[in-house]
C-alpha cells in the first residue's frame, strides 16, 4: 500500500505523551490571539474614505463576523467528525483524496504561517520602534520569533500558559483602550444609528469590496482545527473554542471600529494607514502613539505565539502520513514536534531576511481561500454521499450558513483574480507543485505496521 492509498490515519484518542491536553480556554484564547492581528488596526482609514458612515462601517465588521461565524459552524462539523490536527490537511483529504488534503498541507506547513509568522513579527519590531525609537526592527522581529518558538519547544504544558496569559493580556489592553476612548475621547458628529444614504453605501462597490479586507481581518477563526489532537475533549470543546474565539473578536473589532470613529475626525481618518495611532493620539495626545504601540506589540507576541503553535502542526501530521517527512512527525520528551518548530522557524526567519514575507502573502492567499472554500463545501458533500457518519456536531443553520461563507469566499476568490491574477495564478502553481511531490512520496512505501482506513 502506498502513502496516498493509506491518506489520514484515523483518529483513535488524544495524542499520547504529550503531556496534558489544551483546554477549551486555552484553544479560544488560539483563536482570539490568532484572528487579532494588525488587520482591524489599519484598515479603517481606506474603508471610510468612500463610506465616510459610522452604521455602514460597523454593519461592514459585523457581516465579516458572520461570515467568520458561518464558516466556524462548518468546520465545527468537520472537525467533530474527524478530529485529528492540521486543518484543512485532515479534512480536504477525508471529504475528498489525500492529494487534496496534501495541496492543503503542502501550501501551510511551507509558508501558509510562516509568512503571516514573519509579517507579525516584522509589524512587531516597526511598533517597538514607535514605542522606542533607536530599537532596530529586523533584530526584535526575529528575536520575537526566536523567543515564542523557544516556549513552543518546551512543550503544550507551558505553552498554554504562555498563550493563556499573552491572549489574557491582549484583550483586556484592548478594552482598556476601548474605555479610554469613550470616557476621554472627545466625541465626534458621526451616527451609528441608520442615517439617510446609508442604504446607497451598504449596496455599493467600495462595500463589497471592503468586506474582503474586513474578512482578512476575521481570518484565524480555524485556528483550533489545527491543534484538535491535543484537545481534551476535540468533539465538545472544538465548536465553543471556534464559537466563543470568533465572537469575542467580532465584539472587538465592532467595539474598537466604532471607538476610532467615534473619538477621531473622518477627516483625520480617511485614507490613513496607521489609524490606531491616529486614534490614539487625539485620545491620548502626544503620547498616544506610543501608547497604542505598545498595546499592539503587546497583542502580536500572542498572534506570533498561536501561529508558532498550530503551523507546525500541519507538517507534524504530514509527517505522520508519509514516510518522507517521518522526521517532523517526531516528539521530544516534553511532547513538542520539534523538528516541526524548527523547520517553521527557520521559514520565517528567511522570509525576515529577505524581506520576501509580504511577496509571498501576496500569493498565498487565493490558495488559502481556494482551500477553505473547498473545506466547507465538504461538508454539503459529505452530508450528501455519507449521509450516515457520525456527526457529534452538525452545522447550524445548515444548508444556509455553509452556502453564504461559499458565497462570500467565491467573491474574495473572484477579486483576487481579477485584481491580482498573477499573484492568485502563482499561488495555484504553489499548490500545484504540491503535485509533483505527492506523487513521489506515494511511490514510497509505508512502513510496516502503518495502518490505514482505506485500503
Amino acid at each position: 500500500m502506498t502513502a496516498s492509498d493509506a491518506g489520514p490515519a484515523p483518529w483513535t484518542g488524544r495524542l499520547t505523551g504529550s503531556g496534558p491536553g489544551v483546554s477549551v480556554l486555552v484553544a479560544t484564547a488560539i483563536v482570539v490571539a490568532d484572528m487579532i492581528g494588525v488587520g482591524v488596526f489599519t484598515s479603517l482609514g481606506f474603508q471610510v474614505k468612500d463610506i465616510p458612515s459610522g452604521f455602514s462601517i460597523l454593519l461592514l465588521w459585523t457581516i465579516g463576523g458572520i461570515v467568520a461565524l458561518c464558516g466556524v459552524f462548518s468546520y465545527s462539523e468537520l472537525g467533530a467528525m474527524f478530529p485529528r490536527s492540521s486543518g484543512e490537511y485532515n479534512f480536504l483529504g477525508r471529504a475528498y483524496h489525500p492529494a487534496f488534503g496534501f495541496l492543503a498541507g503542502w501550501v501551510s506547513a511551507t509558508v501558509g504561517f510562516a509568512a503571516p509568522v514573519a509579517l507579525a513579527a516584522m509589524a512587531f519590531g516597526e511598533y517597538a520602534k514607535s514605542v522606542v525609537p533607536d530599537l532596530p526592527p529586523i533584530p526584535l522581529a526575529i528575536g520575537v520569533v526566536w523567543l515564542v518558538s523557544i516556549v513552543q519547544l518546551t512543550g503544550v504544558r507551558h505553552s498554554s500558559t504562555f498563550q493563556l496569559i499573552s491572549t489574557i493580556l491582549k484583550v483586556v489592553l484592548i478594552v482598556a483602550f476601548l474605555l479610554a476612548g469613550f470616557v476621554i475621547g472627545t466625541p465626534q458628529p458621526i451616527a451609528f444609528t441608520p442615517q439617510p444614504g446609508d442604504l446607497a453605501h451598504i449596496v455599493s462597490a467600495p462595500f463589497a469590496i471592503g468586506l474582503v479586507f474586513v474578512m482578512y481581518s476575521f481570518s484565524g477563526w480555524n485556528a483550533a482545527t489545527y491543534i484538535i489532537g491535543e484537545m481534551n475533549m476535540p468533539q465538545r470543546d472544538l465548536p465553543r473554542a471556534l464559537l466563543a474565539g470568533t465572537l469575542i473578536v467580532l465584539v472587538l473589532y465592532v467595539a474598537l471600529n466604532a471607538v476610532f470613529l467615534y473619538s477621531t475626525p473622518v477627516s483625520a481618518l480617511a485614507g490613513q494607514l496607521d489609524v490606531a495611532s491616529v486614534a490614539g493620539s487625539a485620545i491620548f495626545g502626544s503620547l498616544g502613539g506610543r501608547i497604542v504601540g505598545a498595546m499592539i506589540c503587546v497583542g502580536l507576541i500572542s498572534s506570533i505565539s498561536a501561529m508558532m503553535w498550530i503551523g507546525p502542526r500541519v507538517m507534524m501530521t504530514m509527517g505522520e502520513d508519509i514516510p518522507a517527512l517521518r522526521v517532523f512527525s517526531k516528539r521530544s520528551v516534553s511532547g513538542a514536534p520539534a523538528y516541526a518548530i524548527l523547520f517553521q522557524l527557520a521559514v520565517a526567519n528567511l522570509l525576515l531576511f529577505t524581506r520576501s514575507f509580504e511577496a509571498v502573502l501576496d500569493f498565498i492567499q487565493f490558495a488559502l481561500l481556494f482551500c477553505s472554500f473547498f473545506t466547507v463545501a465538504g461538508v454539503v458533500k459529505l452530508r450528501i454521499t455519507d449521509p450516515d457518519l457520525p456527526r457529534p456536531y452538525r452545522a447550524w443553520g445548515y444548508p444556509f450558513t455553509p452556502l453564504v461563507f461559499l458565497l462570500v469566499t467565491a467573491f474574495m476568490m473572484y477579486y483576487l483574480l481579477t485584481e491580482r491574477p498573477v499573484q492568485s495564478l502563482a499561488g495555484m502553481l504553489l499548490m500545484l507543485s504540491g503535485l509533483l511531490i505527492y506523487a513521489v512520496f506515494r511511490r514510497r512505501p509505508v512502513a510496516a505496521g502503518t495502518s490505514s482506513h482505506r485500503e
